[in-house]
């Protein structure tokens, strides 16, 4: 028999040519009923820091990979994906640049300088985020240096604020109003049922498993009964529905195996209720999916996809 050398390409391992380019699409997809609600609830903040994502997410790749020598990917819609989350996970009056400040590290660092889609290590939005809230609390907080007009959601007491320290008082929003919308928080946290219906999508076009998802929120709603917090406010506040869906569930930086991905769940779940709880609600998604995704190598190892056609040996 010929003997042909066997090529290992880095993930996501998706049949055929263009799989990749259709799942990430999908995701974009997925993101419209969130950026639908965002431009009804923040208007035009949510229109500009959008495109300015969007934008600067294809324009750095692009450069990025010609600086390098690599065939521009602007087709594979990973830079819009970016973009787009980026955006939705950050207040709505965060100014424009502050956002393409964001996107640069994700897209031009995180990204491709790690060698480009399926060899990053973070989730680039993520690592974005985190960076400019970094950023922020070395130099200051970020001030809002132009007016775009009125808007019909709120830009303090984000339903996180109820959280720390037990602040379960009146002035919270309700739980219905947290399920359908509710104009606190980031552009991509005013309505879980759009969440919801973004997942549905994923779900059924099978880019997504429930497994990731249930293991975060039921992880969560558990641990925070148990801590004698409120368990559906915990679940339905700030952006744990949005991290299990659309952020923990990316191909490259989650656990290839149905046990590695519970695992790693739990994880994400057990961070997020403690550093929201002891340590500060905002961004305890982000880096807790970070951490995740750190760990995600080790999972990988530990629990190993059985591989197609071995057998066990007989003595």
């Amino acid at each position: 028999m010929a003997n042909h050398d066997l090529v290992v390409t880095a993930p996501p391992h998706i049949k055929g040519k263009d799989m990749i380019s259709t799942g990430m699409r999908d995701v974009a997809i997925a993101l419209i009923p969130l950026v639908v609600m965002s431009l009804v609830f923040f208007r035009l903040y949510a229109l500009v820091n959008l495109v300015a994502a969007v934008a600067t997410a294809l324009a750095c790749e692009y450069v990025m990979r010609k600086m390098m020598g690599r065939e521009p990917t602007l087709g594979d819609y990973s830079a819009v994906v970016t973009g787009l989350l980026l955006a939705l996970i950050l207040p709505p009056t965060v100014p424009f640049w502050w956002v393409m400040i964001g996107v640069i590290i994700a897209v031009a660092i995180v990204k491709e300088l790690m060698g480009g889609l399926g060899v990053n290590l973070f989730n680039p939005a993520l690592f974005g985020f985190v960076s400019l809230i970094i950023i922020s609390r070395i130099f200051g907080p970020i001030v809002l240096g132009y007016s775009l007009g009125g808007i019909n959601g709120v830009t303090s007491a984000t339903p996180l604020t109820f959280i720390k320290g037990g602040a379960l008082n009146g002035l919270r929003p309700g739980y219905w109003n947290l399920f359908l919308a509710h104009g606190g928080g980031a552009l991509g946290e005013v309505s879980v049922l759009a969440v919801l219906v973004g997942a549905a999508y994923l779900l059924y076009k099978g880019h997504i498993t429930w497994h990731i998802p249930a293991s975060i929120i039921g992880t969560v709603f558990v641990l925070s009964a148990i801590l004698g917090e409120n368990p559906l406010y915990m679940i339905l506040a700030g952006g744990v529905m949005l991290g299990s869906f659309f952020m923990a569930t990316d191909w490259v930086t989650s656990p290839d195996t149905r046990l590695g991905q519970v695992i790693y769940g739990v994880l994400i779940g057990v961070l997020i209720v403690v550093m929201r709880l002891y340590a500060a609600p905002t961004g305890a998604v982000a880096y807790s999916i970070l951490i995740g995704n750190a760990v995600t190598p080790l999972l990988n190892r530990l629990f190993v996809i059985k591989r197609f056609g071995a057998v066990k040996s007989v003595s």
